[in-house]
């Protein structure tokens, strides 16, 4: 039986010019996932990564603290892996953030608080997942799935029965994932996105013909080194 171990990036630089970039914080939480891989004398036989900075640096900090981690030159970089596009889903929800160019202005005047800009949020998301507008988004909720799921079926076929893989990806895809498995109902994958931590691992079983899940957002790595800030959603 093959393994597929799901990596959540480590927190990106939220309210930054420059969101894609890991924090201090997500390097350490990469890091010490790396470190914990290590210490438990892990081995992988493949790494496969979305598109993303954030993808790429959680995969670069991991593989700096793990000895064992396979050769970058060898790593599988997928763009099915990669996020939606969250600032598209705010405009669509909030057309009167204007454009692009003005949606961190209009964010920054209607969302002080982070928890003010879940609300928004969800409530963006919502509509996406809902159906009921696909035609105002480059990608809808039922495109996205359909991307996340054939990316990891790509990878499983690639890889060959009974391997041990890593995927540094993000939460979006980790649910959808989750929701093709479990079969959540779509309105429930927003919570289930939520209650992911950065840096944690959600890890699959895999045979022929067959995928299922076997862990769900572990991330007992980060809670062994006692410092709550470690333990963040965004």
């Amino acid at each position: 039986m093959g393994e597929i171990h799901l990596v959540r990036h480590g927190q990106a630089s939220f309210g930054a010019e420059d969101y894609d970039a890991l924090s201090t914080v997500g390097h350490s939480q990469a890091g010490i996932l790396g470190r914990w891989h290590a210490t438990g004398a892990a081995t992988f036989d493949l790494v496969a990564l979305g598109g993303l900075k954030r993808h790429r640096q959680t995969a670069d900090a991991w593989a700096t603290e793990f000895p064992g981690a396979p050769a970058p030159a060898g790593w599988i970089v997928d763009r099915g892996f990669d996020e939606y596009d969250h600032r598209e889903m705010l405009l669509r929800a909030h057309p009167e953030a204007g454009d692009l160019a003005g949606l961190q202005r209009w964010l920054s005047e209607a969302a002080a608080s982070r928890r003010a800009f879940q609300e928004l949020f969800s409530a963006a998301m919502a509509r996406w997942i809902s159906g009921r507008h696909d035609g105002d988004y480059l990608e809808s909720w039922a495109a996205f799935r359909k991307r996340c799921i054939s990316a990891l079926e790509g990878l499983v076929a690639r890889a060959g029965p009974s391997r041990r893989l890593i995927v540094f990806t993000s939460g979006g895809p980790i649910a959808a994932i989750c929701q093709h498995l479990l079969d959540v109902p779509p309105p429930q994958v927003a919570s289930l996105s939520w209650s992911l931590m950065n840096g944690a691992v959600t890890k699959l079983l895999y045979q022929p013909g067959r995928l299922s899940l076997s862990t769900l957002n572990n991330h007992s790595h980060l809670e062994r080194e006692g410092d709550p800030a470690l333990l963040t959603y965004r």
